[in-house]
């Protein structure tokens, strides 16, 4: 047996432990990584620690942290209340402000981790407090940002075309960007409707008495729980939870008025904390877009300064980084970085590559693209399928357009798999939930993504000869 088989056989036991035995995923990859890198890859400590996602560490860990003390100091409260004011009332219009925000900030040049990691953490904070879906939101946010990701101005969009240029192949930066746009927001669209949009719609609009505070009918500090009332035209989710992985799925009956959660004093006031808090979001945004400064220190830095003005605020912040989350991610991706470094990869598209059917070859490639990049680097993958599929784009039989189009839309709708960056952001930025179900939720749906996106593109834009 191969030693690139053996690793991904080994990466199914990982996952079918993780699952039967609900032992954390991470843990066993960082072990799975080290008997793999060890025993088969030959590979020393040094090694397998080059897959250590140190950046994507440091996002998860900054951003929680920041947003961990916007909760406690009642800022996210404030933004949430802004909102529905913007909307005037109307809770179902929030998730596409959402989508429309995360894919204005990577179509005008925000990396998409970045535009998910400022957005995410108040998408969700939202969710949580009117009982919206959390998987419904957070696949808002992360569509969102996948619509813009390839504009001809964003860093997806360039990177794709400088390398369709570089190889030689025809480019259409247009076709690309409406392709992904079009695509995420038909998946956003399912998404809205399947848990539980239409029944936002239905309810109308929340009094804004509630959204600034009032003492309406419901108030700032009991706010209707939905939570545990299954969604209209809703499946049922893993585990039997309701589609927000919170509720326990047997509750039909009306929904009851109950204090979701403490709320800070004052919600509307800006306090001179709040104030703090929303310069320190903006400079975030700032630093990130105008200044192209890594997203996880920034927030790191200013959650420290935050800190030590407000101490009593942020004492308990540090505990409320998403560590289970974090693990998670980390262990995983250290085990795929095993896998890059063996050339299990490279193995499987130049074996893919390899058949001598064109068609055949197109899907099975958009296939590799969206099953790898769930675990890694969308643009690496992107890097490395689009050069493997000039030999038979050479041939005529396929067109380069419509081909380079799918490849990067199967590499990149897939993100909202937990353990790519966005869905990692996602999980850890989502407060009051069960983190296990909503892993599990999420996993499911980025493992549907994976099984139905690839080959509608590929029906779509592959088999039409686009280019």
């Amino acid at each position: 047996m191969s030693p690139e088989l053996i690793s991904i056989l080994v990466l199914v036991v990982v996952f079918v432990i993780a699952t039967t035995r609900s032992v954390n995923m991470g843990a066993l990859a960082f072990a799975a990584a080290f008997a793999v890198g060890e025993l088969v890859a030959d590979l020393d400590a040094d090694g397998i620690f080059a897959g250590f996602p140190g950046d994507l560490f440091v996002v998860l860990v900054g951003v929680t942290y920041l947003f961990a003390i916007a909760r406690a100091n009642g800022t996210t409260d404030w933004l949430v209340h802004a909102a529905i004011r913007l909307v005037r009332g109307r809770v179902a219009l929030i998730p596409w402000v959402m989508f429309a925000l995360t894919g204005a900030l990577t179509a005008i040049g925000a990396v998409s981790p970045a535009a998910v990691a400022i957005v995410a953490p108040i998408a969700l904070s939202f969710a949580a407090r009117y009982g919206i879906s959390p998987l419904l939101m957070g696949a808002m946010v992360v569509h969102g940002a996948q619509g813009g990701g390839f504009s001809p101005i964003s860093i997806y969009g360039t990177i794709v075309n400088g390398i369709v240029e570089r190889e030689h192949l025809p480019v259409n930066e247009v076709f690309l960007f409406l392709a992904s746009l079009i695509v995420n927001l038909v998946i956003a669209g399912v998404m809205f409707v399947l848990f539980g949009g239409l029944k936002l719609w239905a309810q109308g609009a929340v009094p804004l008495d509630e959204a600034t505070g009032g003492t309406g009918a419901t108030s700032a500090t009991s706010t209707v729980d939905q939570r545990d009332t299954p969604a209209e035209g809703t499946g049922p989710t893993s585990a039997g939870t309701t589609p927000t992985g919170t509720g326990t799925g047997t509750t039909a009956g009306p929904a009851t008025a109950v204090a979701a959660r403490p709320e800070a004093p004052g919600t509307t006031r800006l306090t001179p904390a709040r104030v703090a808090t929303l310069t320190a979001l903006v400079a975030l945004v700032v630093a990130v877009l105008a200044f192209d400064l890594d997203a996880g220190l920034t927030s790191i830095t200013l959650a420290v300064l935050l800190s030590a003005a407000w101490p009593e605020d942020s004492r308990n912040a540090v505990g409320q980084i998403a560590w289970t989350t974090v693990l998670l991610i980390c262990g995983v991706l250290t085990y795929v970085g095993v896998l890059d470094q063996m050339g299990t990869i490279k193995w499987a598209g130049e074996g893919v590559g390899g058949i001598g059917v064109p068609l055949l070859a197109a899907v099975l490639l958009c296939y590799i693209g969206a099953i790898v990049s769930a675990f890694a680097s969308s643009v690496g993958i992107m890097g490395a399928l689009i050069p493997l599929a000039v030999p038979f784009l050479a041939q005529g039989e396929i067109g380069a357009v419509g081909m380079v189009a799918a490849l990067a839309v199967s590499a990149t709708v897939v993100d909202v798999s937990p353990f790519s960056t966005n869905g990692a952001l996602v999980l850890a930025a989502a407060p009051d939930v069960d983190r296990e179900r909503f892993f599990r939720q999420l996993m499911i749906y980025g493992g549907i993504v994976v099984a139905v996106v690839p080959a509608v593109v590929w029906l779509v834009m592959v088999v039409p000869g686009f280019g």
